[in-house]
């Protein structure tokens, strides 16, 4: 299996530079793997296309402004420090702009008087920076950017804080936006819970596992990034509960899947705080996922490959080529794609 088998054609025009000008009124497209149909709704229909036989399980995690720009000491040169995960209270793990100059023992000036060095190499442009005093999300949302992907060929905008976070975003750890969620507003939660639907909320953390490009030919030769996920008593009773009553888990986004696909042992949902480095991929079969709400995803990725194995290949790559000829808008802050239960 080759991940170049997983590209397609996009032209650049339909790559979504900027959210809808109001949440919740994207285009919604709508497959149907049984019957092999494609259907093009709104957003605002998505409520509408459930019912009470459903539990719909979204990921509430929260967008850290991660993006850091230092000044070398040496050289006065701006430098980007994405922060992946931090390691202790002053240290963090980081992508480095400019990788091959940033070495052990370099010192930076970052804003609020903050300084660092970087301590450790890992990997082609990581490394471990430690700075001069413990910082925080506090600090973090004065002096740091929201990590817009590199797609978006744009600085952020104060827009983008709100934005690219989910209405129901809650607990901070993520350094890429679980996108799917992006789409839900307060109103669409109500009226999905007023068809008799039940809803629930997972947390996992977004790191590279989740869009780190494949960089292998062979797609199986991939091998993931572990991520954090937890999961509470109460979510792990209402998917247990649906389970044993026959309910379709309606997983929004991939991060949501993946977090119910590892954590469904033996018949339960595993509680508390884990890790997973799950990869799906065609010939992978579903525990307990039986639909999906999703965003359109990049040619070649994780993420495409996932939503081929639920829904068919073929099946997904019919639906995107219309949604190309249909001018769909891709990606974060692009339009949004339902499966419906494929079995």
């Amino acid at each position: 299996m080759k991940i170049r088998d997983f590209s397609f054609d996009l032209p650049d025009e339909l790559i979504a530079q900027y959210p809808p000008e109001e949440r919740g009124t994207s285009n919604l497209m709508v497959l149907d793997p049984r019957t092999g149909t494609v259907s093009h709704k709104n957003m605002q229909d998505f409520p509408d296309l459930i019912d009470e036989n459903t539990l719909v399980v979204f990921n509430n995690s929260k967008v850290r402004k991660a993006r850091l720009f230092g000044f070398s000491e040496e050289t006065g040169g701006k430098v980007e420090f994405f922060l992946l995960e931090k390691i202790s209270g002053k240290a963090w793990k980081a992508m480095v702009s400019k990788a091959k100059r940033q070495k052990v023992g370099k010192k930076y000036n970052f804003p609020g008087s903050l300084n660092g060095r970087i301590t450790e190499e890992g990997g082609t442009n990581i490394r471990t920076v430690e700075f001069d005093r413990d910082i925080d999300d506090d600090y973090l949302d004065e002096f740091a950017h929201i990590p817009l992907p590199p797609y978006i060929k744009r600085e952020d905008e104060l827009m983008d804080s709100s934005r690219y976070q989910s209405v129901f975003s809650e607990i901070t750890g993520s350094v890429a936006a679980p996108t799917a969620s992006l789409h839900f507003t307060e109103g669409l939660i109500h009226r999905i819970k007023a068809t008799g639907a039940d809803v629930a909320y997972v947390t996992l953390h977004v790191g590279l596992g989740t869009f780190a490009p494949v960089r292998t030919e062979n797609l199986l030769d991939h091998e993931m990034h572990k991520e954090e996920f937890y999961v509470s008593d109460e979510t792990a009773e209402k998917v247990e509960s649906a389970v044993k009553k026959g309910k379709k888990i309606l997983a929004v986004g991939t991060t949501s899947i993946r977090t119910l696909e590892s954590a469904w042992q033996n018949g339960e949902l595993k509680r508390g705080t884990q890790y997973t480095d799950l990869f799906i991929y065609p010939g992978y079969k579903f525990k307990i996922v039986n639909q999906i709400f999703t965003n359109f995803h990049t040619p070649e990725s994780t993420l495409l490959v996932l939503v081929s194995a639920f829904a068919g290949k073929e099946f997904i790559e019919r639906a995107y080529k219309e949604a190309v000829e249909k001018k769909y808008r891709f990606f974060s802050y692009g339009d949004a794609m339902f499966i419906k239960e494929n079995r």
